[in-house]
Protein backbone atom coordinates (compact mmCIF):
# COMPACT_ATOMS: atom_id res chain seq x y z
CA UNK A 1 0.00 0.00 0.00
CA UNK A 2 2.32 2.87 -1.36
CA UNK A 3 -0.28 5.37 -1.07
CA UNK A 4 -2.45 6.99 1.78
CA UNK A 5 -5.06 9.31 0.55
CA UNK A 6 -5.86 11.88 3.42
CA UNK A 7 -9.48 10.21 3.64
CA UNK A 8 -7.43 7.33 5.53
CA UNK A 9 -5.67 9.01 7.66
CA UNK A 10 -5.97 7.63 10.63
CA UNK A 11 -7.04 10.03 13.70
CA UNK A 12 -5.90 10.02 17.59
CA UNK A 13 -6.66 12.56 20.47
CA UNK A 14 -4.45 12.08 23.29
CA UNK A 15 -3.96 14.92 26.23
CA UNK A 16 -6.52 17.46 24.07
CA UNK A 17 -4.61 16.99 21.43
CA UNK A 18 -4.97 15.20 17.93
CA UNK A 19 -2.85 12.76 15.93
CA UNK A 20 -3.47 12.21 12.75
CA UNK A 21 -1.34 9.42 11.34
CA UNK A 22 -0.70 8.94 7.63
CA UNK A 23 2.30 6.18 7.77
CA UNK A 24 3.12 3.58 10.10
CA UNK A 25 3.31 -0.37 10.62
CA UNK A 26 -0.29 -0.01 9.89
CA UNK A 27 -0.47 1.13 7.01
CA UNK A 28 2.53 -0.09 5.17
CA UNK A 29 5.40 1.47 6.01
CA UNK A 30 8.27 -0.89 7.53
CA UNK A 31 10.31 1.57 8.90
CA UNK A 32 9.25 5.08 9.38
CA UNK A 33 6.00 6.91 10.89
CA UNK A 34 4.78 9.91 9.88
CA UNK A 35 1.63 11.71 11.04
CA UNK A 36 0.70 15.48 11.44
CA UNK A 37 -0.20 17.24 15.06
CA UNK A 38 -2.67 19.41 15.88
CA UNK A 39 -2.43 21.44 18.93
CA UNK A 40 -5.12 23.58 20.39
CA UNK A 41 -4.20 27.68 21.76
CA UNK A 42 -2.96 27.42 25.08
CA UNK A 43 -1.89 23.77 25.37
CA UNK A 44 0.74 23.40 27.65
CA UNK A 45 2.08 19.57 26.49
CA UNK A 46 2.72 16.58 28.65
CA UNK A 47 6.71 15.88 29.35
CA UNK A 48 7.93 12.74 27.70
CA UNK A 49 11.21 10.81 27.37
CA UNK A 50 11.14 9.25 24.12
CA UNK A 51 12.85 6.06 23.10
CA UNK A 52 13.48 7.02 19.37
CA UNK A 53 14.48 9.76 17.33
CA UNK A 54 11.88 12.58 16.36
CA UNK A 55 11.65 15.40 13.80
CA UNK A 56 9.13 18.01 13.91
CA UNK A 57 8.73 20.52 11.02
CA UNK A 58 6.15 23.08 12.22
CA UNK A 59 3.55 23.84 9.54
CA UNK A 60 1.54 26.44 11.17
CA UNK A 61 1.17 28.34 13.74
CA UNK A 62 3.91 28.83 16.54
CA UNK A 63 5.16 26.19 18.87
CA UNK A 64 7.02 26.37 22.12
CA UNK A 65 9.54 23.55 22.06
CA UNK A 66 11.43 22.10 25.18
CA UNK A 67 14.35 19.20 24.83
CA UNK A 68 16.17 18.23 27.51
CA UNK A 69 15.87 21.95 29.44
CA UNK A 70 16.65 23.82 25.99
CA UNK A 71 13.65 25.62 25.14
CA UNK A 72 12.56 27.72 21.64
CA UNK A 73 9.86 28.80 20.39
CA UNK A 74 9.27 27.66 16.79
CA UNK A 75 7.21 29.22 13.92
CA UNK A 76 6.11 27.56 10.59
CA UNK A 77 9.01 26.58 8.50
CA UNK A 78 11.21 25.84 11.59
CA UNK A 79 12.23 22.62 12.21
CA UNK A 80 12.82 20.75 16.34
CA UNK A 81 14.80 17.67 16.26
CA UNK A 82 14.41 15.44 19.16
CA UNK A 83 17.04 12.97 20.02
CA UNK A 84 16.28 9.46 21.41
CA UNK A 85 16.37 9.72 25.35
CA UNK A 86 15.58 12.93 25.22
CA UNK A 87 12.57 14.60 27.57
CA UNK A 88 10.82 16.17 25.64
CA UNK A 89 7.51 18.71 26.10
CA UNK A 90 5.46 20.74 23.22
CA UNK A 91 3.16 23.64 23.87
CA UNK A 92 1.11 26.25 22.34
CA UNK A 93 0.99 29.42 24.49
CA UNK A 94 -0.58 31.23 21.11
CA UNK A 95 -4.07 32.65 20.49
CA UNK A 96 -4.19 29.56 17.22
CA UNK A 97 -4.21 26.42 16.69
CA UNK A 98 -0.74 25.54 15.46
CA UNK A 99 0.60 22.24 13.62
CA UNK A 100 3.62 20.33 13.05
CA UNK A 101 4.81 17.39 10.41
CA UNK A 102 6.10 14.36 12.33
CA UNK A 103 8.83 11.96 11.77
CA UNK A 104 10.60 8.74 13.94
CA UNK A 105 11.18 5.56 13.45
CA UNK A 106 9.09 2.83 13.80
CA UNK A 107 8.20 1.29 17.49
CA UNK A 108 8.48 4.85 19.02
CA UNK A 109 7.84 4.93 22.59
CA UNK A 110 7.17 7.54 25.75
CA UNK A 111 8.05 7.53 29.12
CA UNK A 112 5.68 9.91 30.95
CA UNK A 113 6.93 12.21 34.79
CA UNK A 114 4.81 9.29 36.55
CA UNK A 115 7.15 6.33 35.00
CA UNK A 116 4.30 4.90 33.11
CA UNK A 117 5.02 4.23 29.13
CA UNK A 118 3.12 4.85 26.30
CA UNK A 119 3.30 2.96 22.82
CA UNK A 120 0.90 5.35 20.76
CA UNK A 121 -0.33 3.82 17.93
CA UNK A 122 0.39 6.34 15.47
CA UNK A 123 4.04 5.25 16.14
CA UNK A 124 3.88 1.71 15.78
Amino acid sequence: MPFVRSADAVTHEVHGVRFVSYANTAQGSSELCAWRVEIPAGTIGVPHTVSREEVLYVLSGSLRFSVDGDVAELSAGDTGIVPAGARFAIDNTGAHPASAWVSTGTGLTATLADGSLMAPPWAA
